[in-house]
C-alpha cells in the first residue's frame, strides 16, 4: 500500500530548520525503530496490522523488514475498512503485531479498540502504540483524551496486555516550547513567502532550545508528564 510520502518523509526524517515539531518527530521515530527491533523483533513474512493507519506515514518502516502490512482506516485507500462500533473485519489470532501511532486519544470506545487488538493479535503477539501525554486538541475527527505513564499502562494491563517497555518523549520544559512555537508557525504560514522563509531561523532556534531544555530535564520528571508516550505490550501466550 502507498502513503503520502512528503507528510511520511518528514515525519521519519524531521529537519530541525523546517519543521516545529521536530523535537517529536525525531524521537518518535527513533523510539519506534528501537521497540520493533528490540521488542517486536519483527521477522520478514511476519503480518502487521495498522490500526488506525492515517496516511501511514512508518509504513516503511515495516516494509524494511520485509513484513506484510496491513493498512485499516476508516476511509482512505485501506486494505480494511474500519466501521465505527464494530469489530475489525480481521480473524482471530492472525496478526503477529500490531501498530497504533496517535490513534488512542481519538478513540471513545477503549474496550472495543483495545479489545480487538487482543482478539486479532496471534498468543505472544505484540502491540506497538504511541498516543499523547500532554497536547493541544486536535479533534481527527474526535479528540477524548490524554494519558499519564501509568493511566496508560493500567488501559492496557487492565485489558489483557502485559506493558513490556515504555519509552516518554519530551519532558514539559521542552513541550511548553513547542506549544509556543505551533502557534507561532500557525501565524506565520498565514504569511506568504516572507513567514515561510521566516520560520526557518525560529524553527532553529526553538528546536535548540527544547534540546536542552529536555536534557536538563530529570529523567524522572520527563517519564512522568511527557508529551508522548510510546509502548509495546504483548498478548499473554495463554
Amino acid at each position: 500500500m502507498s502513503y503520502t510520502k512528503p507528510d511520511g518523509d518528514r515525519r521519519r526524517e524531521p529537519r530541525i530548520w523546517r519543521d516545529h515539531d521536530w523535537m517529536l518527530m525525531r524521537p518518535l521515530h527513533d523510539a519506534i525503530v528501537r521497540l520493533l527491533d528490540d521488542h517486536a523483533k519483527l521477522q520478514p513474512g511476519q503480518r502487521v496490522v495498522d490500526f488506525g493507519c492515517g496516511d501511514r506515514p512508518y509504513a516503511p518502516l515495516i516494509a524494511e523488514r520485509h513484513a506484510t502490512y496491513i493498512a485499516c482506516d476508516i476511509d482512505g485507500n485501506v486494505d480494511v475498512r474500519i466501521e465505527p462500533g464494530k469489530p475489525l473485519a480481521l480473524p482471530d489470532n492472525s496478526a503477529d503485531g500490531i501498530v497504533s501511532f496517535q490513534v488512542l486519544e481519538h478513540v471513545w470506545d477503549l474496550d472495543l479498540y483495545l479489545g480487538d487488538c487482543l482478539r486479532v493479535l496471534k498468543p505472544g503477539g505484540w502491540l506497538l502504540l504511541s498516543t499523547h501525554g500532554s497536547w493541544l486538541y486536535h479533534p481527527h475527527p474526535t479528540d477524548f483524551r490524554r494519558w499519564t505513564r501509568d493511566g496508560l499502562h493500567d488501559e492496557l494491563s487492565t485489558r489483557g496486555f502485559t506493558v513490556e517497555e515504555t519509552i516518554s518523549i519530551v519532558g514539559p520544559l521542552a513541550w511548553t516550547t513547542l506549544f509556543r512555537l505551533i502557534g507561532i508557525n500557525q501565524v506565520m504560514r498565514n504569511i506568504p513567502v516572507v513567514g515561510k522563509l521566516g520560520m526557518i531561523p525560529v524553527n532553529l532556534a526553538m528546536n535548540l532550545r527544547m534540546l536542552v531544555e529536555d536534557r536538563i530535564t530529570p529523567a524522572s520528571i520527563r517519564d512522568t508528564n511527557a508529551s508522548v508516550y510510546v509502548t509495546l505490550s504483548r498478548k499473554p501466550m495463554r
